[in-house]
């Protein structure tokens, strides 16, 4: 794995349309998946919380990112302000300490 910490921060992917920002996000997520490497770290915070809990279109594949060795980090303070911390279905629940931890020894921060 490459020492990449991806940051999802929304519930999809950019601004816009909600439907199509969860397509978006749905197929970036499966070609990670596909990919060779993945990134070491994927962390979770303000919507993007909500793609980890209970009812996300994209629990399935984010869990079999998970089995292939991806460290997944949802935000508490985030999970808490959506009332999501006991439909967290994988992943663990860290703070904001946790996330800047894993920004800081990071070789590459991807946003999206």
């Amino acid at each position: 794995m490459k020492n990449i910490l991806l940051q999802i921060t929304q519930n999809g992917m950019g601004t816009g349309d909600e439907a199509l920002g969860l397509q978006l996000v749905t197929n970036y997520l499966k070609l990670i998946n596909e990919e060779m490497e993945l990134p070491k770290f994927i962390a979770f915070y303000n919507g993007g919380v909500k793609l980890i809990c209970t009812g996300s279109p994209v629990i399935e594949i984010i869990k079999t990112i998970e089995q292939k060795g991806v460290k997944l980090i949802a935000c508490k303070s985030c999970l808490n302000h959506y009332n999501l911390m006991d439909k967290l279905e994988v992943g663990m629940a860290g703070t904001m300490i946790d996330i800047m931890e894993l920004q800081r020894i990071a070789d590459k921060v991807i946003n999206l």
